[in-house]
């Protein structure tokens, strides 16, 4: 007679050693700290705040390239013919014909700065990086503005040889006023250029 014998055979697990490495990486995701809510609302804060500056930057160089494209037609035009001794084109006054070549430097500059404007905002960083178009725009408006304040001060000279009745003498005025604008313009968006490039350097 033969008895069987039912073996009961357990099998364990075999136990997978840990290295200390992975200790610490699992005790350091554990020890990491929940994120702020305060934090959070900082961070966007700063990125609602940074849109207003580009609207408000695009906004003046739509105005700049609106100036500068009057002053620059104002004295383009060809004025009424009268009978009268004067010059009747700007050409003939050097310094008429400054402040026409800077207007139209103004009007170029102003028209890159609104098609780089619109660019950064609907595609950030694609165009020119942010460095090299605050560096760029800050020396860029410092030295239109030196231009369109030079030859806003020289063309009051032509002013005062041309006679007061003749439609040279309306053109000439109305593009100095409208040089002059270019300028403050210009003057306050080298401000806002200076500004952001001081909170990129320094801040």
């Amino acid at each position: 007679m033969k008895q069987e014998r039912d073996m009961l055979v357990i099998q364990c697990p075999p136990t997978t050693s840990v290295s200390p490495a992975t200790r610490n990486l699992m005790a350091q995701q554990q020890q990491l700290p929940t994120p702020s809510p305060f934090s959070l609302s900082a961070v966007s804060t700063t990125w609602s705040s940074r849109p207003s500056i580009h609207f408000s930057s695009l906004f003046l160089r739509f105005l700049a390239l609106v100036f500068s494209f009057v002053s620059a037609t104002s004295m383009g035009a060809p004025p009424l013919k009268k009978k009268s001794q004067q010059p009747s084109s700007f050409t003939q006054f050097s310094e008429l014909m400054y402040c026409f070549i800077v207007s139209i430097l103004a009007f170029i500059y102003s028209a890159f700065q609104l098609f780089k404007g619109v660019c950064d905002i609907a595609h950030r960083g694609i165009f020119i990086s942010d460095m090299i178009s605050d560096y760029m725009s800050f020396i860029l408006d410092q030295l239109i503005g030196y231009l369109l304040i030079s030859s806003s001060s020289v063309a009051i000279l032509a002013v005062r040889q041309i006679e007061q009745s003749s439609s040279l003498w309306k053109a000439a005025i109305i593009s100095d006023i409208m040089s002059f604008s270019t300028f403050l313009v210009i003057a306050t968006s080298a401000i806002l250029s200076g500004y952001r490039l001081c909170k990129r350097v320094i801040w």
